[in-house]
């Protein structure tokens, strides 16, 4: 999911404010996994000025807790992912955890939520599978060590995104996962019950979408209202793809036992760019989206979902900047309702006051269905040489054959220059790879190309869509 030197005034001024001053229920999630963001006290100043009500950390940064003392913005932090099992194992370090991280800032800085890690449960591995276990212990040792601060209003929750479900349309069918359901998932649902907090998930409706964009309606998953969609299970209207996904996880729950514990939606949002066969990632669907989205969670009286009609659903908006630095297909850099250098991406008001007829038009662009052809991976333009040199060593010293045309008397040797042979590398490394998670990102030294680099005798590899 982070150097500076804009003028304060002018980044200021850059930013959309408007409506009135009332508390807003929407969040924004502050991730700093970017080059040159905006510091972190001109990141709370914006924060501010656009009318959140809460930010959600990752970490547990002291400086940013400081300079949220006294700012009325609700706060959730996050113990990381690699703490989990030590916490999980030794009261002694939970405890240390909250007097280090917790109490020197509260009730000066608002915290209420202590977040156990994030999407703990999506991660497979051997290792991951170890950390299952002891995501519940974690969260009992965090909540005892709150207890014994008299912190109880803060409540212990865990992010998780909607791969925890084994099934979940129609919503009525929703079901955990079978490798989690008995063994973490119902337990913490007690502890969330025991202790009144909150499910969080991370639900992105881009994501659905945009794997099926032939078979869902982009207007569903935009909250556009012209369309809908009936549960013949449990016989609920359906008028968004959020909803569904919300419901599913209730449905999922009220299985297990656990009709009534509350949702949090801990991350949500639509991409602004990303790579050429990324269908809907652009400006107009990420303005339509959240701007829908902070209407209906705004609205008076309460929306809530079809399953849980009227209930607030405290929501955080993913994210604040777009941060430049994350691996991964392109859409993964670009959730920003800021840009990297703290300018907008686009005009929203987090109170939900303004109506859409007073936006200014966003052009529209024409990604809306799947890419049909064939791709290449070649260098970006305007990159570091020398970081360019030491990228086609790594991917050609991976062996796997990825370089063999690149050797001396080989088709593509010639001509011998550090972006032929990276655009070739790049190339034959994401043609033979993309199928197990690669991506033409190489640390931003790549991008996507329609054009076929090849040239004479040498063929460059591609990606076929």
């Amino acid at each position: 999911m982070p150097t500076f030197s804009l003028n304060f005034v002018l980044l200021f001024s850059l930013i959309c404010i408007s409506g009135a001053e009332i508390s807003s229920k929407i969040g924004i999630n502050y991730g700093q996994l970017g080059s040159n963001l905006p510091p972190p006290s001109l990141a709370i100043e914006m924060i501010k000025s656009m009318k959140a009500g809460r930010v959600k950390l990752y970490d547990a940064n002291h400086e940013i807790l400081r300079l949220l003392s006294g700012t009325n913005l609700q706060v959730s932090i996050m113990i990381p992912n690699n703490e989990i099992s030590d916490i999980a194992n030794n009261q002694t370090r939970s405890d240390e955890w909250i007097l280090n991280n917790v109490v020197p800032f509260y009730p000066d800085t608002m915290i209420r939520f202590i977040l156990v890690g994030n999407e703990v449960l999506s991660y497979a591995s051997d290792r991951d599978r170890h950390v299952w276990t002891d995501l519940v212990p974690a969260m009992r040792r965090v909540w005892q060590s709150l207890k014994a601060q008299n912190l109880q209003i803060i409540r212990v929750g865990t992010p998780v995104a909607m791969d925890v479900l084994e099934t979940s349309f129609p919503p009525s069918i929703g079901t955990f996962r079978s490798d989690i359901r008995r063994t973490v998932v119902a337990p913490m649902l007690e502890f969330l019950n025991e202790t009144r907090s909150f499910f969080f998930v991370d639900a992105y409706p881009y994501f659905p979408w945009s794997a099926n964009p032939m078979d869902i309606n982009l207007d569903f998953a935009l909250f556009n209202g012209n369309f809908e969609q009936i549960d013949r299970g449990s016989g609920l209207v359906y008028t968004n793809l959020l909803d569904e996904m919300l419901d599913s996880l209730i449905f999922a729950m009220t299985k297990l036992g656990y009709p009534d514990i509350r949702l949090v939606i801990s991350e949500t949002g639509w991409p602004t760019t990303g790579d050429i066969e990324q269908p809907g990632a652009n400006l107009l669907n990420a303005a339509m989206y959240n701007r829908n989205l902070v209407k209906r969670i705004m609205a008076k009286p309460t929306i809530g979902t079809p399953a849980r009609p009227g209930v607030v659903i405290p929501t955080f908006i993913f994210a604040l900047f777009d941060e430049n630095q994350k691996s991964g297909p392109g859409t993964e850099r670009h959730w920003g309702l800021l840009s990297s250098d703290g300018s907008p991406n686009y005009d929203i008001d987090l109170t939900g006051t303004k109506s859409s007829v007073e936006y200014d038009p966003i052009p529209v662009v024409e990604n809306n269905v799947p890419f049909r052809g064939r791709l290449w991976c070649v260098a970006a333009r305007g990159v570091d040489l020398m970081e360019l040199g030491a990228a086609v060593t790594d991917v050609c010293n991976g062996g796997d054959g990825i370089c063999e045309e690149l050797t001396p008397g080989r088709e593509c040797y010639e001509p011998v220059s550090v972006h032929w042979h990276a655009s070739y590398a790049f190339s034959s490394y994401w043609a033979r790879f993309r199928s197990q998670g690669g991506s033409c990102y190489f640390n931003g030294l790549a991008e996507e190309t329609t054009t076929d680099p090849s040239s004479g005798l040498c063929r460059f590899p591609s990606v076929i869509f």
